[in-house]
Formats: C-alpha cells, sequence, structure tokens
C-alpha cells in the first residue's frame, strides 16, 4: 500500500490532504450546505430529510436499527429525532420489549418528506451536474465502500 512523501518525519504534523477522515468529513461539509441550501423552502435540513427518508425506507424500525441503518450512534440518533417528534413527524413509541423504542413515519412526516422531495431532488441534479452521472455513480459506489471499511465490514 502506497504511502504519502508529503510527510518527511514521525514529529512533523501530517498533511492532511493525505487523511481519508478529514477528506471525507470536508467533503461531506460542503455536500451537507449544499443540501441544507436546497432543502431550506421545505423548513428541513439535510440531516432531517435523510432520517425521514431512512425511516420512511425501512417502515417501524428501533432506534437500534436505524441508527444502524444510518450509521449514528444511538445518542446522536436520539438527538436528531428530538426536533422531529416534536415536529409531529415522527412517533417514538415503545416497542414490544420495554427496554426498546419504535420510530415510525407519521402522516405529517410522510407529507413533509413528499413536499421536500423536489427541493432534495434539485440538490441531487447540482451534484450530478456538477460531477457528471458516472462520477456520481463511482462516488456513491466508493462511500459506501468507505462506510463499510470503517465498519470493518469489507471482505
Amino acid at each position: 500500500m502506497p504511502t504519502s512523501s508529503r510527510r518527511s518525519s514521525q514529529t512533523e504534523t501530517p498533511d492532511l490532504r493525505d487523511c481519508a477522515c478529514f477528506s471525507v468529513r470536508r467533503a461531506a461539509r460542503a455536500v451537507t450546505q449544499l443540501y441544507d441550501d436546497m432543502l431550506r423552502p421545505s423548513g428541513l435540513r439535510a440531516t432531517q430529510f435523510s432520517l425521514l427518508a431512512v425511516i420512511r425506507l425501512m417502515g417501524t424500525g428501533t432506534i437500534t436499527a436505524l441508527a444502524d441503518a444510518a450509521v449514528m450512534d444511538r445518542t446522536t440518533l436520539t438527538r436528531n429525532l428530538r426536533p422531529l417528534a416534536e415536529g409531529g413527524l415522527v412517533a417514538i413509541r415503545e416497542g414490544d420489549d420495554a427496554r426498546m423504542r419504535e420510530v415510525t413515519l407519521t402522516a405529517a412526516g410522510r407529507a413533509r418528506l413528499a413536499a421536500a422531495q423536489p427541493c432534495w431532488e434539485q440538490a441531487q441534479r447540482r451534484m450530478t451536474d456538477a460531477l457528471g452521472g458516472p462520477r456520481m455513480d463511482r462516488l456513491r459506489a466508493d462511500l459506501s465502500r468507505a462506510v463499510a471499511a470503517g465498519r470493518g465490514r469489507l471482505t
């Protein structure tokens, strides 16, 4: 595996251009800003839109299953779900096991998600136009592989 020549000794600060974490987080911030801007008319932020979409795809699911699907820790997920629940977009209730909580998209949540979809599609088009379709496909595939690598699930 190639190593960088941008760092001459172990005592020097590494060049962050070589850091996968810094590069992915930097790109994520820029892309999130774009989606937040495009979604603003819907009243949703990119993180909220994404969570509503994941819940819609999953149907009713536990906090643990949703955290796994969204690649978030349970505490962060719970903090992000709170305003959605307070806004009536999701319902959080006790599951069959009292220790588990389940999340469901409400009718208002489905309506808000549907109303926000054109804004999301505009952001998607902007990204695809900027990168080109084939590069966008590769980016999504590379990011899926990065998620698997980060979770130790590469085979």
